[in-house]
């Protein structure tokens, strides 16, 4: 086995982690392309930023370091699929380093203006989505597009994203405050505030740090945990800060999950009156396009993440009054984990990753958790608590029931 050999794979493998896949499910299909290439005494290490991969006859290792460019979800997929080809026999192994930079060289046309028009689409949905008032909604598009603008901006400045979450959420908070004082709306709805700092809300990152400690990849499941919780942190911090420069009020009505929607009353008018219940399923559109242009998607996969979104909202909306709406998280989560395994079986230009995390961000356990922690309701934080859980325990339970292999 040369050094050349294992540099293939760890420059795949380091693609696979900057496409977003989980540790355990990048070191799977790694060692996937390896059998298949006849490197069967060959060990795969991987960590959040680096793949490790060690001879075990001479001992020796190579190591490659993923460079952390943020892929678009049109080369999430590419990258994906181009792992399946490989496992499949399509693309052979000495072509491997060539894919690779044909998926990072991929160009993602007007990246900022989309970005923007995307995080204002991705606010709006979600405020229509928990039937968040007229004017909230209204201030949730705006404002949602403000945001986008000063992450696009922020960006460049390395250095300065660490901070980006606190910011972005006084920012937003101070805005939204800012409408309700000079109209005098009342209590704002948490929705309102969280919204249009959605887009920043790591909740797949946790999500994958749950299923990478289940898989007992704990360093990196416990330090992508953390991480996420941190950011969180400084996002609740953020909307805290923003309330008391404003001297406004959080919990105005709206839904805490798609099951509430259609329970909420309103005895309200004008602008403080909720839109109809059929109005979040005009949400889950703007959400899905909203997600595919802020994202890079490209139209067939946006199409992909409309349907998914959709039949993951309709699930949610006729579980979630039988089940609860934790138990119908990991349902949902398990259903949508087979089906896009199946899809990908069926159909190698839709990646099961590309069918899958759409799913996440309806689901939204990320928004959940910074509304939980934003309210400080104890009972509210032990949903989200529940719901991170429920998901992990849908996903294993799904891995479980489909044929050994069939997730790698």
């Amino acid at each position: 086995m040369s050094s050349a050999d294992r540099m293939r794979l760890g420059r795949l493998g380091a693609l696979l982690l900057d496409a977003g896949l989980s540790v355990t499910e990048v070191r799977a299909r790694v060692s996937a392309a390896a059998d298949v290439a006849g490197l069967d005494r060959l060990s795969v290490s991987v960590l959040p930023e680096d793949v490790l991969l060690a001879d075990d006859d001479t001992g020796d290792v190579s190591m490659v370091k993923a460079p952390g460019v943020e892929l678009s979800m049109r080369q999430t997929a590419l990258a994906v699929r181009l792992a399946g080809r490989i496992v499949n026999g399509t693309v052979a192994f000495d072509d491997i380093a060539a894919q690779v930079d044909a998926v990072r060289a991929t160009v993602r046309r007007y990246r900022g203006p989309t970005w923007v028009a995307g995080a204002a689409l991705v606010s709006a949905g979600l405020a229509l989505v928990f039937r968040c008032p007229w004017w909230a909604i209204a201030t949730s598009l705006l404002f949602g597009g403000v945001v986008g603008l000063c992450i696009a901006s922020v960006r460049r400045t390395p250095a300065s994203v660490a901070v980006l979450p606190f910011v972005t959420a006084v920012v937003s908070t101070a805005l939204v405050g800012g409408v309700d004082r000079l109209f005098g709306f009342g209590p704002i709805p948490l929705f309102a505030v969280c919204a249009p700092v959605a887009i920043l809300v790591p909740g797949a990152l946790i999500t994958n740090a749950l299923l990478e400690l289940t898989a007992a990849d704990v360093v990196t499941g416990a330090s992508r945990l953390m991480y996420g919780i941190t950011v969180l942190g400084f996002m609740t911090v953020g909307i805290k800060a923003g309330a008391e420069l404003t001297g406004v009020r959080l919990g105005g009505t709206s839904a805490s999950n798609p099951a509430h929607v259609p329970r909420l009353s309103d005895a309200a008018s004008g602008w403080q009156s909720l839109p109809p219940v059929w109005v979040s399923w005009l949400g889950v559109v703007l959400l899905a396009v909203g997600i595919g242009l802020a994202f890079g998607a490209g139209v067939r996969l946006s199409a992909v993440t409309l349907v998914v979104m959709v039949g993951v909202y309709a699930m949610h909306t006729v579980l979630g009054p039988h089940v609860g709406d934790i138990a119908a998280s990991g349902i949902i989560a398990g259903v949508v984990y087979l089906a896009s395994y199946a899809v990908e079986r069926t159909n190698a230009a839709i990646p099961s990753v590309a069918f899958f995390f759409p799913a996440f961000l309806l689901l939204v356990p990320g928004t959940v958790g910074l509304v939980a922690l934003a309210s400080s309701d104890p009972d509210a934080i032990g949903v989200a608590v529940g719901t991170f859980v429920s998901l992990c325990v849908g996903i294993k339970v799904a891995e479980l029931l489909s044929t050994p292999g069939d997730h790698r």
